[in-house]
């Protein structure tokens, strides 16, 4: 499924990442690695707040679609 259909407050293990090779090292850089654990902390209309290896992030929807979770 994708991350942006996790609800709040859900962990989920990142299994695959469907974007552009530019977009996939930005994530990547961000801590979006295969295998890495992610929660979601809360949502807004236009996007989410998320929490990687220790930090908060924030993503727009388009890009959590992109992130493949299970």
């Amino acid at each position: 499924m994708a991350l942006s259909m996790v609800n709040i407050g859900e962990e989920k293990e990142i299994i695959e990442l469907r974007a552009k090779d530019s977009v996939k090292k930005h994530l990547q850089s961000l801590g979006f690695i295969v295998g890495e654990k992610v929660e979601v902390i809360s949502e807004n209309p236009s996007g989410f707040i998320l929490l990687i290896k220790g930090s908060k992030v924030a993503l727009n929807k388009g890009i959590a679609n992109k992130i493949i979770v299970s």
